[in-house]
């Protein structure tokens, strides 16, 4: 009799068994049956499956490398994968500071030569000097093939107070010199230059927004307040971004009590508002800001934040359209995604996020090249926005859906582009001869000092014809006609890259600004209140 019975009590304990484990798993495990069920746990079962039977070795470490930035695609076009030998450099990007020698390099026929060597730092306290050609390091020959950025990277970075013994050679010499560096902190700035560009006006070139970006710009306005500035262009073309907090910052210094600057939301972050606390220091300050084609997200923050306000003007031309908010996660092996978790929106209500389709990120890249073949960037009434009308808080229209467009258009000028300056700036030769040049003639050009007596220098020694010549001489024929058309833009490129390796960033800038018509509109900006 009791084994008669016997199958079906264990089956009433095995159903028993199954319902108290079900309502154990879902309610004190995170619902973990239903994870066993997901997709997610699919991806690992292939990847054991495959270790365990396909019929050749894999590294599954170098599938997941190649897995994980596909998956991440098919999201939008700026939830990234940074792996582990990249996430540092990533970093120290933004972070303001890394550890290295001190130096700025460029690589020509697979050697490494000193750009600039920052002044006071490792390099040159050892005795590196701009011009030397790096050929040893550690003891160790480094030409050739093998040196790409990356590895010169590698070999040179470290941690503080580490040696590395660098091998060069000097202008004029063969003799391998070898100097002992000492390792320590090198501060990367934010801000490229801060000058008076007039008697009454500053101006700030941002570069990109780091940890110190805020108060690198705090130091270079109270120079330029001992200065007597009265205005203040701010220039953000070319700036791609970085933390939302700096351009936050930077921005509330502009706005009075209680002004949006900015506010983000997503599906599982609330909205967040940033407002000016009414601290800042420059509130009447009249001020421009500069962007371009290449000004993103943070950038457009601080650009979005002025024009929603009433606070500036904005010149130039349409920005790039980043209008999404990343977060950044590490994994235990030193990689990291940063993962779209909310949109940032303008005061008004503008989410400036530029259309894209999941998965094609290719049209997505390329969205600049559209813009300048759509005539854009020669024509205000060639923009194509994609989002509704808003109001300022003055009332002015200002349109969402693909970037921040400027209140004062400044077309590009082509008048003196020919296919001959195309071909030299694309083929890298008039970089290439730029570095040559000032190598070939360092020992003079360290005579000058100052930006504009080696900018008349430079305009008497006809650079262009030397380039010409050069250019020749490396497959780019000489086309006469061509090169007078151009003459203006190949001088303007040539001898500004020539400054900035004898000079600086703000040197740079100094020279390139005094025939700008983007400058030109905002100083109009100011003469006209």
């Amino acid at each position: 009799m009791k084994n008669r019975y016997m199958p079906l009590l264990m089956a009433i304990c095995v159903v028993i068994g199954i319902v108290i484990g079900t309502f154990y798993a879902n309610h004190f495990s995170g619902n973990r049956l239903n994870i066993i069920n997901s997709g997610s746990n699919r991806l690992n079962n292939l990847l054991h499956i495959i270790d365990d039977q396909y019929v050749d070795t894999v590294n599954i470490n170098d599938l997941v490398e190649k897995a994980i930035p596909q998956i991440l695609s098919e999201l939008d076009p700026h939830s990234v994968y940074i792996s582990a030998k990249d996430a540092q450099t990533a970093a120290d990007d933004l972070k303001g500071s890394f550890y290295g020698v001190g130096i700025e390099f460029v690589i020509r026929e697979d050697t490494i030569h000193v750009q600039n060597v920052i002044s006071n730092g490792p390099a040159e306290r050892a005795g590196l000097l701009a011009g030397d050609k790096i050929v040893t390091v550690n003891g160790e020959k480094f030409v050739g093939k093998e040196v790409t950025s990356e590895e010169a990277q590698h070999r040179l970075k470290g941690e503080k107070g580490t040696k590395v013994k660098i091998g060069v050679v000097r202008y004029g010499s063969s003799k391998v010199l070898e100097y002992t560096v000492t390792r320590d902190e090198i501060k990367t700035k934010s801000i490229s230059a801060s000058y008076m560009i007039d008697d009454k006006t500053g101006y700030i070139k941002v570069k990109n927004f780091g940890e110190t970006t805020y108060a690198e710009f705090l130091v270079e306005l109270a120079t330029l307040s001992q200065e007597g500035f009265k205005n203040l262009i701010v220039d953000l073309r070319d700036n791609t971004g970085g933390y939302l907090e700096s351009a936050v910052q930077m921005a509330n210094e502009f706005l009075p009590s209680n002004s949006l600057i900015v506010y983000t939301e997503g599906r599982k972050s609330a909205r967040r508002d940033y407002k000016s606390d009414g601290r800042g220091a420059y509130q009447k300050m009249p001020l421009v800001v500069l962007i371009n084609e290449n000004s993103a997200s943070a950038s457009e923050i601080f650009a979005g934040a002025m024009q929603d306000n009433d606070r500036a003007k904005i010149v130039g031309v349409r920005s790039f359209g980043k209008g999404l908010v990343q977060q950044q996660m590490a994994f235990n092996d030193g990689s990291m995604i940063r993962l779209t978790i909310a949109r940032y929106y303008t005061p008004s209500g503008r989410c400036i996020q530029k259309p894209y389709v999941a998965g094609e990120g290719d049209s997505y890249s390329q969205d600049i090249v559209s813009r300048y073949k759509n005539g854009e960037f020669f024509s205000q009434d060639s923009i194509k926005h994609t989002g509704p009308k808003f109001h300022t808080k003055g009332g002015r229209v200002v349109y969402g859906g693909g970037g921040i467009t400027p209140d004062i258009f400044v077309a590009e000028d082509t008048t003196n582009i020919t296919s001959y300056y195309t071909q030299a700036a694309a083929s890298g030769l008039m970089l290439q001869f730029a570095f040559t040049y000032t190598d070939d003639n360092r020992l003079k050009l360290n005579n000058f000092k100052e930006m504009q007596e080696l900018a008349d220098y430079l305009v008497k020694q006809n650079t262009v014809e030397k380039f010409a010549d050069y250019a020749n001489s490396h497959g780019l024929q000489r086309r006469n006609l061509m090169i007078k058309k151009s003459h203006s833009l190949l001088e303007r490129y040539l001898n500004g890259r020539i400054i900035y390796g004898m000079l600086n960033d703000r040197a740079l800038y100094q020279y390139l600004n005094q025939k700008d018509p983007v400058i030109d509109a905002a100083l109009d900006v100011f003469k006209k209140k």
